[in-house]
């Protein structure tokens, strides 16, 4: 029986072996492996990949996350923790990482619902929001499955009410925003290098992009124990560094960003093309002025038929996975009064028990594409 998995590391490395080798065998050579050359090489080339002014390596994208928070609450508050009394606005339907970060800075995350059509943080309830609260301090956009939030809209509700914005772009590596690039639009972008995410090493990695270059000094500073000093710190920090060797392996990996997104939009376009008659799911919008990467090529099966058409596919050697389960605000973690959520979550709680997402591997074959979609067809016909 044909196998078809969500994603497939090994041909990846075969694809890019020699870069890959290469790059790891340079850091045996050297055997710097904290702070190593291929740490700064990797910040100043993603930094220009990205028109950033700043680029900090990290050690996973979660810490990126935390390290944001932290820089700006040094900076705007000049304290080195939020309040509880501080809000953040985000989304509900994510990864627990994105509301843990906001935990572990302070501060209280105020879960918003999604567009359904997007899966992405709706502009138009963090408007509701801000018009009725003064507590918020900051918005955290979740650039899910690869397709961009509306940073428009976002970025006029900051300046409106004079919110800081981090932008969790942990799956969304080379997508844009209209003439620039995620992570770069708001105040700080949050990067993963988790092996799975469309630029990965072969660990846990990450990177912080800002344009401003206070909070890019602190950041320096936070990763490293939170001082300029290891010796004589000016911060509660962490050893959040990007390793070397991580950072050499992304680098090697780096150079096919644009080549794989191409890839990834590619396949995205077949399945539409092939799925867009099916009865009983909805297929991925595109919306103008975003650069869609295709973290995941995500569906909602509509009747409640999710899990049974996940099922026939795994039955036919087909990989799916659902993202996610269960939304943050349902969590232990975010209760008792950790949280707070802005109305119902309906569309967030919909979304749990719809979504599945088909395979999206690069180098994913066509006739592998094809068989995905006529065992989706077959099922829903």
């Amino acid at each position: 029986m044909k196998q078809i998995p969500m994603l497939d590391l090994k041909l990846e490395y075969d694809y890019m072996k020699k870069d890959i080798d290469g790059a790891i065998q340079t850091c045996l050579d050297h055997q710097r492996w904290i702070f190593g050359p291929e740490v700064k090489a990797l910040e100043d080339r993603i930094a220009e990949y990205l028109g950033a002014k700043h680029c900090i390596g990290a050690c996973s994208g979660t810490e990126s996350l935390v390290l944001s928070l932290r820089a700006l609450a040094i900076k705007i508050k000049g304290e080195e923790f939020f309040d509880k009394s501080d809000e953040i606005l985000t989304t509900s339907f994510t990864f627990t990482a994105t509301g843990d970060a906001i935990l572990r800075s302070g501060a209280t995350p105020v879960f918003v619902d999604i567009d359904p059509e997007t899966y992405n943080i709706d502009t138009g309830k963090i408007a509701e929001y801000c018009a009725a609260n003064t507590n918020v301090v900051g918005i955290m956009p979740v650039h899910l499955y690869g397709q961009t939030c509306d940073m428009t809209a976002i970025m006029e509700l900051a300046g409106k009410h004079n919110l800081f914005i981090v932008e969790d772009v942990a799956q969304a590596f080379g997508g844009g925003w209209k003439d620039k690039k995620l992570g770069t639009i708001g105040d700080a972008g949050a990067f993963s290098f988790f092996p799975s995410k469309n630029l990965g090493g072969f660990g846990d990695g990450g990177v912080v992009a800002t344009n401003d270059d206070t909070t890019a000094e602190v950041l320096r500073m936070l990763i490293k124990h939170g001082g300029k000093d290891k010796y004589n710190v000016d911060h509660v920090g962490y050893n959040a560094r990007l390793d070397t060797l991580q950072a050499a392996i992304v680098g090697a990996k780096l150079k096919y960003i644009d080549e794989f997104n191409g890839r990834r939009k590619k396949i995205a376009e077949a399945y539409t093309v092939g799925l867009k008659d099916v009865a009983g799911i909805v297929l991925p919008e595109k919306i103008a002025d975003a650069d869609h990467v295709f973290h995941q090529y995500t569906v909602r099966v509509l009747d409640g038929k999710r899990d049974e058409l996940q099922s026939a596919l795994k039955e036919k050697g087909v990989s799916t996975m659902i993202y996610y389960p269960f939304p943050l605000h349902k969590m232990k973690v975010f209760g008792s009064g950790r949280s707070k959520s802005f109305g119902s979550l309906e569309n967030s709680e919909a979304a749990t028990q719809s979504v599945l997402s088909l395979p999206m591997e690069p180098l994913q074959s066509e006739e592998s594409t094809r068989y995905v979609i006529s065992n989706v067809q077959e099922h829903l016909a």
